[in-house]
């Protein structure tokens, strides 16, 4: 405002009036609306760049994000049927065990028919000698 009125006392416009007019003619060519268009258009121009960016690092990112939300639901979903097959785990650990004691009863009722065969020697086939020590 100082500026203006020393720019207008140069020229020799010292009346108020005609420094009053100015002030408010600068005033509003400063703020007409083609000059509020003409700023806003060199802000958006200016950070526009800068909002594409970010919009394209959230973008991969959120690809990101639901590429790793897949790989826990999948985990999650392997572990809830890794806890439903104990049943089948207990099933098998049985079979397991009833085949280990049923091997172990044929290998002892051989061992017992083996020993009422075998007395003490056998005297075909492969001859057996006992040591006489």
């Amino acid at each position: 405002m100082t500026r203006i009125r020393h720019l207008l006392s140069c020229l020799g416009l010292s009346d108020p009036t005609v420094s009053d007019k100015f002030t408010e003619s600068m005033y509003v060519l400063a703020n007409e609306p083609s000059v509020a268009l003409y700023r806003l258009q060199e802000h958006v121009r200016r950070s526009l760049p800068e909002l594409v960016q970010h919009k394209t690092d959230m973008q991969s990112w959120e690809e990101q994000s639901q590429g790793a939300i897949y790989s826990v639901e999948y985990a999650c979903s392997a572990v809830k049927s890794m806890t439903n097959s104990s049943v089948y785990f207990k099933n098998i650990d049985s079979l397991l065990r009833q085949a280990i004691t049923m091997k172990e009863q044929i290998s002892n009722s051989h061992g017992r028919r083996k020993r009422t065969m075998d007395p003490g020697m056998l005297k075909e086939g492969g001859e057996r000698h006992s040591s006489g020590m």
